[in-house]
């Protein structure tokens, strides 16, 4: 058996396949249905997990653009800018970032036009949204 922990070896096997049934985490894992069914309960309720996803490979998807889109905000107003970002129903995912930009941004929309609209129109349009940067995905490779 691994020395990794449980939660740590069930936690892996979510990452790499979120529809996983308990009997194929509980294999992969090395424990019971039970302790699999017990933990995922756990680590929902301790907020470690806090959603399961499906990876999109942006290039199949006929009628949607996917962009990256580095963010800047004035310090000043953070805390209502993150709000406000959250809100918007484009955004499917927002984060901190320590790299170039503070927050990093998922944004789908129906096509190019549509995500340079909604960067235009709803993201730089929020109070203390100084810049944005995005970065079309085209091709998913891994």
């Amino acid at each position: 058996m691994s020395t990794e922990s449980t939660a740590d070896r069930i936690l892996s096997v979510l990452e790499e396949d979120a529809q996983a049934s308990y009997a194929e985490i509980a294999e992969r894992a090395e424990v019971s249905k039970p302790t699999v069914r017990k933990y995922i309960s756990q680590l929902e309720e301790e907020g470690v997990i806090v959603g399961y996803s499906a990876d999109v490979d942006p290039k199949k998807l006929s009628s949607q653009s996917i962009a990256l889109v580095g963010i800047d905000v004035a310090s000043e107003r953070y805390v209502e800018a993150t709000r406000a970002l959250k809100e918007l129903d484009a955004v499917e995912s927002l984060y901190t970032s320590s790299g170039d930009h503070m927050l990093m941004a998922e944004v789908r929309a129906a096509d190019g036009d549509e995500l340079g609209d909604v960067i235009h129109d709803a993201v730089l349009s929020i109070e203390g949204v100084t810049a944005a940067h995005p970065s079309f995905l085209q091709e998913r490779l891994k």
